[in-house]
Formats: C-alpha cells, structure tokens, sequence
C-alpha cells in the first residue's frame, strides 16, 4: 500500500519526523541531522553505509561517452566516469533505513533515473529529495536545469517526493561576494508557489549572512519550504556566519550540510553532540 503523502514512510515525509519517528534523533531540529556528501563510487558508499550519517547525498549524471548502455552512474563533474551506476547504488543504500538525496546537473539523466527508482519504490520507505539548481544565483556560471521539464519529469514518476531547488553560485576570495537577491528569491518563490510537494532551497553558507531578510521572507511563504545550508570546499566563512543563521530562522526549517572542521566545531558550540 502507497504511503499518505507526507505521512510516515513516504518519500515527503519530513526528515526531521522520519529520524524523531526511528529514534535517531531527539528532537526536532534541523542541526541534529547528519549527512554524508557526494557519496559516489562504491568505497565511499560503504563508509557512507557504515556512518552515523543520516542522509546520503550522491550526484547522478549520464556518461559522456555512451558507456553502462547509457545508464545513469554515480560522478560529479567534472568526472564522467563511475564505478558505480545509480542500479547499484540504490541496491546498496535500500539496505540501510538512511534518507536520500539525489543531485542531477543535467537533465537527461533525470527521466532514465526515475525508471529505476520507480523499480524500487515499494522498497523505499524514506525520505527521498530530488535536486537541481534551476536557476542562476549569486557568480553562478555553472548551467542551470532547466526548471519546469525538471519539475515536471520528477513528479509524473513521483507526486510524493521533497524537491531540493538551488541557485548556482559561485564565491571568490579577493571580492565582495553578494548574497541571494531580491529577484533570485522571488524568482524561486514564484516557481514553487505553484507546487505541493515540500521543497528545500539549498544555500551556500558564505553567502547567506548577507540574505538573512530576502531567505527569512522566502520560507515565509509556505510551512513546506526548509533551508539546507552547505559549504565549498575552499569557502571562507566563519561559525558566527552559522550561529547567525541558527538564531534568526526557525530550527525545524533549516539543515546543515557542512564540512569539517566546521561542522563539528558549530555542532559543539550550539551542544549536538557529534559522532565522529
């Protein structure tokens, strides 16, 4: 029997109730989830599969080259090739109860991604996110997916999934990097108004200290919509950038995807205690 949508096993079932639910957190707020970033080729799947991460983030494209008979593999550009397909991949990760969240950077790898998923469905009993960044965002020059036939694709497989819609950005050291502007909000908030599924906006945390105004009036517009704060690997940032978003937004609506040593440092300051 198909799950309620939103309801406990469904792929929208908020993480926070799923986790609170399976008694892998404590309370309901946003900072106890754990992640497990780009967990592509099989030996960082393993260790993704034997962590206390309670989310699995992996990125999904179609080989350049016409190899696995066209099927989606596991790489983030700029590779292109995997020794792991997305088959695999989700043979694997079914074996645990961890949460799913799914990156396209293109979108001809979505409707041959869903196929499978669609053969696995009555197996996966959890929260599954389905992400793309639709749409340009603060020195994004990377190319967007393009947001309808994204939208679109995903839920005539799926009504009942999370999307995770993001801006490309980028961050450069030597200037003054400009947050989420009025019009990338609006422009966002715009394309989501017309959804029902839950949707989380994923945001670069060096930038969202100058955006508090234009995100807090974002996850205004509806109950469905969260925050997931992730980090680039050479970001400069600092935790007070973190303990900022901590205590303007409200806890259940914002997630930590963030590396270390930072993540572990905010963990302590604000008292989670973290696994290592």
């Amino acid at each position: 029997m198909a799950a309620t949508p939103g309801g406990p096993g469904s792929w929208s079932e908020n993480i926070l109730e799923y986790f609170l639910r399976n008694n892998q957190i404590t309370t309901e707020d946003g900072a106890q989830i754990t992640w497990y970033h780009a967990a592509n080729h099989k030996a960082q799947v393993e260790e993704a599969l034997k962590s206390t991460a309670h989310m699995i983030e992996a990125d999904v494209l179609l080989p350049s080259d016409g190899s696995e008979h066209g099927q989606p593999i596991m790489a983030h550009p700029p590779e292109t090739h995997s020794d792991n397909t997305l088959q695999e991949w989700l043979t694997e990760v079914m074996k645990s109860n961890k949460g799913i969240k799914l990156d396209f950077k293109s979108l001809a790898a979505v409707a041959p991604s869903m196929l499978l998923l669609e053969n696995v469905k009555r197996h996966l009993k959890r929260p599954v996110w389905i992400n793309a960044d639709i749409l340009p965002g603060p020195n994004g020059n990377s190319r967007v997916v393009d947001a309808k036939p994204f939208v679109d694709t995903v839920t005539s497989f799926f009504p009942d999934v999370t999307f995770s819609l993001g801006w490309t950005t980028g961050w450069h050291p030597e200037k003054v990097n400009e947050g989420y502007s009025w019009t990338m909000v609006k422009e966002m908030e715009y394309i989501c108004s017309e959804l029902n599924q839950p949707v989380t906006f994923p945001v670069r945390a060096a930038l969202v200290r100058q955006s508090c105004s234009q995100l807090l009036w974002l996850l205004r517009n509806s109950n469905r919509y969260s925050l997931t704060v992730w980090t680039g690997k050479n970001d400069n940032y600092s935790i007070d950038d973190l303990l900022c978003i901590r205590n303007h937004f409200d806890r259940k609506q914002v997630f930590y995807d963030i590396l270390e040593p930072q993540n572990h440092e905010f963990k302590q300051t604000i008292g989670i205690k973290v696994n290592l």
